[in-house]
């Protein structure tokens, strides 16, 4: 017997320790925030603008003339949608709309097209959750609306359910059910892109989008000036 094989039998013979699994729930339960729908939103609202990340708190009926409102104060050229509801939607109201961006829909293959996208002003995705502990959103990227989109054009505009806000990741994790699938790459959003030098110095922008603005659709039963003060 090699003295590998003799190692190895004696550690198959070695009687075995039974190990109770953690109580990962309770774990993350002691470090959550207050189990309040309010102070979680002010709390994740709170994390992302330390970050310079840009809220605009709105309605699911709202958010697309709210939307539409913010890009004629902050005019882009263009605007990168998906052939989804939400990215019909936002097409629909950008129609006839002066000075709207110039909408591309993200309708073939990457490769043949990086020139142009590379210089697309703004992309708009949906979110899949948030997560208050860290000011997180969880985008799902998918065939229809794959990760390029929040990555490469320099403004990320992302619409946010509000009323899918997890306390913590732990939460997000079992309550979308992360154990019966998962895409290619599920993105982790904490504000733009951003990196820093040896020397500290902090720069946005250098691997993704340098700016992220976040459309927060509050449901019925919260309301704005509850979250941020003033509003409907």
């Amino acid at each position: 017997m090699s003295a590998r094989d003799s190692i190895l039998q004696k550690l198959r013979a070695a009687p075995r320790q039974e190990r109770s699994r953690p109580d990962l729930a309770g774990h993350f339960q002691h470090f959550s925030k207050p189990d309040d729908e309010v102070a979680r939103l002010r709390h994740w609202a709170a994390m992302m603008r330390a970050v310079k990340t840009d809220i605009l708190w709105t309605r699911e009926a709202e958010w697309d003339t709210d939307l539409a409102g913010w890009l004629a104060a902050h005019p882009q050229d263009s605007i990168l949608l998906s052939d989804t509801p939400h990215g019909r939607k936002l097409a629909q109201r950008l129609e006839g709309v002066d000075k709207a961006p110039r909408i591309v829909w993200f309708d073939r293959d990457v490769d043949g097209w990086k020139p142009e996208l590379f210089d697309i002003a703004a992309g708009f995705t949906a979110v899949r959750c948030g997560i208050a502990a860290t000011g997180t959103l969880v985008l799902w990227p998918d065939e229809a609306e794959p990760r390029t989109m929040s990555l490469v054009p320099p403004l990320h505009i992302a619409l946010f359910d509000a009323a899918n806000l997890y306390p913590d990741f732990y939460s997000a994790m079992k309550g979308e059910n992360w154990a019966a699938g998962m895409p290619t790459n599920a993105l982790l959003v904490s504000g733009p892109s951003k990196t820093a030098d040896i020397q500290q110095t902090l720069a946005y922008g250098a691997h993704g989008p340098r700016e992220l603005l976040v459309l927060a659709v509050l449901p019925p039963r919260i309301a704005i000036h509850d979250v941020e003060g003033g509003g409907r």
